[in-house]
């Protein structure tokens, strides 16, 4: 102990100093660490509380998800592993499916969810090109009444120009952000996991790295095929793919501080050369080994330290997105095989779960009400009447379900080829903006399509139509329209449509139109004559649309028929002079059917009413009424469909033999030859039901069903034809293919009539 001495100078007492020295003082101080380095590193070899046999200092993890399609739902498969062995993540980057999974995951969606959501999805509901038919307009439905197909074609200067892809996404992009539970613009740092998704530049070709935005949108992009979906635009980029150039994303990892990365790698198998004979296989071998050369690049990269997970897939297709939760247990094994090595970055259970419940606990985003909906760099559809169509409005919060189905019914307008949105916060102002993209191979668009029938008795016919439409001539959106058709029937006509208003509302619509066609009159089942039958008609409209679920339009009509027989006896020649109809008409439509063709639930009616009067200017008085409806619902994969059809000529006048009602053929008292049926009042009814049987990516279904049916047909053209109620039944299989529904039926009638039937497009 060192202790203080006094000294005495020149007489005076001066203060005591230390015996130590300063290398003594410093010698203390080196024990001193030297005690506390022993006592941190004995301190630093105890684990944690809560934590058995893992380190102080947990390295940072990254989770790298890999790119497949389909294949990539085995990614649930080795997060259930690392649910199970208590094995938290820092980060997550993916590709493609990858980052589908990767987001769903970083964005708090609990594995198990997740899983149950795969399970729902289908390439129906993941690819469908056009959303809900209920949310469409109500143009576009009348046209599926016909045998147009859904493709339409651009047409300008440059000559025909098709889509960018099969497919627009926009119905994908609804299913994403159910997976992901993180909704409109954020930061991907600011997820419970940090996030990153890879997509590929179109027109630089180099990858992407997508690290804020509308999360659904960033999952969106980073698995648009190309030719399939159609590309993202986001940041003045035009985005697909990112498996073309960065499939394997563990450079992204890298970069947000990985120092160890688990990697989940789900292949990309070649095709045979047997696969190889058509124009989509070759496409389909160049993007394989495009991403194969990305992803063993990454590879490559993998150190000692990081774990490689490689689900043993086999052929499962990247396309089969019917049968995903096939590959989950596949990704589980796979995470089995290298299970001890997971274990050393397993946590406790008190840990995991405080980290679970940090990553899943759902953040609820403020929502104060929107100032204002914007439209961006529309050129020719009117941002006013685009935003009349939501019902989302400013002043108002958003509600999420509301505002997918606006997505959906701007997209239903037939004007975008991509729909979506995004919240911008500016000063003071909250702006909900919707990026909608006008179709670059618009705005007039040329549609084709092709009927054919035969009851294999020698009757076949066929009719190839078209349809030309061009688009916003003016500001409130004024469309002029052609259609034509030749074969059996001959027909033109031109429509001009007219809003009169902004939006859905009234709108004036002149139309004229030429048509030529064979009716066959029938004696039984026996075709007796046919008629060579020509009309010109002209008239205008005044109608209004009730937004997406019908319209409904009155006018004047003049119209100027004639017939000649064609073949059967001369006694059943007619005069083959002009007979003049003038005419008011009142047409109504409503249409909430999900498909007409086979459709599983909705409902539909239309009306017609037709007044010829001589006081107007015609040749004929009479009256002439038609009212139809049909009700579908399903129970599971079983539907039963039921519908109705009245028509009759009211009033005292008859209706001249051009306006009676055709009737007969398939579906319409199925036995009969088409049309055989011909008289001024009709009544009829039919159940229909039939299974879907089967269901494929490009065709909507097979489907195997029976009808039965009850009709009768009044005052009929030729004296004593079938009169009384008939009864009658069909066994039908159909396809809903991407040109039409193709049917063959067989039917039969109670008064011993049979016949076969096949059809391409509308019966």
């Amino acid at each position: 102990m060192c202790r203080p001495r006094s000294s005495r100078t020149n007489g005076q007492l001066t203060p005591p100093r230390p015996p130590c020295t300063v290398a003594s003082m410093l010698r203390v101080l080196c024990i001193a660490i030297a005690l506390a380095t022993v006592v941190a590193s004995a301190h630093a070899q105890q684990p944690p509380p809560g934590a058995a046999g893992t380190p102080s200092v947990r390295p940072r993890i990254c989770l790298v998800l890999s790119g497949g399609g389909a294949r990539g739902a085995a990614h649930v498969g080795v997060l259930k592993v690392l649910h199970e062995l208590r094995v938290p993540v820092d980060c997550v980057t993916g590709t493609s499916m990858g980052a589908i999974v990767g987001a769903a995951y970083a964005s708090g969606t609990p594995v198990a969810e997740m899983e149950a959501l795969l399970g729902k999805l289908s390439t129906e509901l993941l690819f469908e090109e056009l959303p809900p038919r209920e949310e469409r307009a109500v143009h576009l439905k009348r046209d599926d009444a016909t045998n147009l197909a859904p493709l339409d074609m651009g047409v300008d200067s440059r000559g025909l120009m098709l889509p960018q892809g099969l497919v627009s996404g926009v119905q994908l992009e609804t299913v994403l952000r159910e997976l992901g539970r993180t909704h409109g613009f954020v930061r991907f740092d600011a997820l419970p996991i940090p996030f990153r998704a890879v997509a590929t530049d179109l027109v630089s070709g180099k990858p992407v790295i997508l690290s804020q935005g509308e999360l659904a949108s960033a999952m969106r992009a980073s698995m648009s095929v190309p030719g399939v979906l159609q590309p993202v635009r986001i940041d003045d980029k035009l985005l697909v793919d990112g498996g073309l150039t960065n499939n394997l994303p563990v450079d992204v990892a890298r970069a947000l501080g990985a120092q160890v990365v688990i990697a989940v790698n789900l292949g990309t198998p070649l095709l045979r050369p047997e696969q190889l004979g058509t124009v989509l296989g070759v496409t389909g071998q160049m993007v394989n080994i495009l991403t194969e050369q990305n992803v063993q690049a990454s590879l490559a990269s993998l150190g000692p330290q990081d774990i490689l997970v490689v689900p043993k897939l086999g052929d499962f297709s990247a396309s089969d997105f019917d049968h995903l939760p096939v590959t989950v247990p596949i990704g589980e094994a796979a995470a089995r095989e290298v299970e001890q090595r997971l274990r050393q970055y397993a946590v406790s259970p008190q840990a995991y779960a405080a980290w679970e419940a940090r990553r899943t606990t759902a953040v609820a985003a403020a929502n104060p009400p929107i100032d204002e909906i914007r439209f961006n760099d529309l050129k020719r559809v009117n941002p006013e009447i685009a935003r009349g169509v939501m019902a989302t409005r400013p002043g108002e919060p958003i509600d999420q379900a509301v505002l997918d189905k606006d997505m959906q019914r701007l997209f239903g307008t037939g004007d975008f080829e991509h729909v979506s949105y995004r919240i911008l916060e500016e000063p003071g102002k909250r702006i909900l903006v919707v990026d909608a993209v006008e179709k670059s191979w618009g705005p007039n668009y040329l549609r084709l399509g092709l009927g054919l029938s035969s009851d294999f008795k020698g009757d076949a016919f066929f009719d190839l139509v078209g349809s030309y439409r061009m688009t916003w001539l003016n500001r409130l959106g004024a469309e002029w329209r052609w259609d034509a058709q030749v074969g059996r029937t001959t027909r033109l006509s031109t429509e001009f449509t007219q809003p009169l208003q902004r939006g859905q509302g009234l709108f004036v619509s002149p139309r004229f139109e030429f048509l030529r066609r064979p009716v066959d009159v029938f004696q039984a089942d026996q075709r007796i004559a046919s008629y060579d039958t020509t009309e010109t008609q002209a008239g205008v409209e005044l109608g209004a649309q009730f937004t997406r679920y019908g319209e409904t339009r009155v006018g004047l009509v003049l119209a100027r028929t004639r017939a000649t027989l064609d073949t059967g006896l001369p006694v059943l020649e007619v005069a083959s002079d002009y007979v003049s109809h003038t005419a008011f008409t009142w047409r109504a439509l409503v249409d909430q059917l999900d498909n007409i063709s086979f459709p599983r639930k909705g409902y539909g009616a239309s009306f017609e009413l037709i007044a010829a009067r001589k006081a107007l200017g015609g040749d004929l008085d009479y009256t002439k009424g038609e009212l139809s409806g049909t009700y579908a619902h399903s129970f599971g994969e079983h539907t039963v469909a039921l519908s109705a059809r009245l028509g009759s000529a009211l009033g005292s006048k008859p209706l001249p033999p051009g306006r009676q009602f055709q009737w007969g053929g398939f579906l319409q008292q199925s036995g009969y030859p088409t049309g055989a049926l011909l008289g001024e009042e009709l009544r009829f009814g039919r159940v229909v039901y039939y299974n879907r049987l089967h269901s494929w990516s490009v065709f909507g279904g097979l489907y195997g069903g029976a009808s039965f049916e009850v009709g009768r047909m009044g005052k009929p053209l030729v004296p004593g034809n079938q009169e009384g109620t008939l009864y009658s039944g069909a066994l039908l299989l159909g396809v809903d293919t991407p040109i039409g529904p193709l049917y063959l039926a067989y039917g039969h009638a109670s008064r011993g009539l049979n016949a076969w039937y096949l059809f391409l497009g509308r019966p």
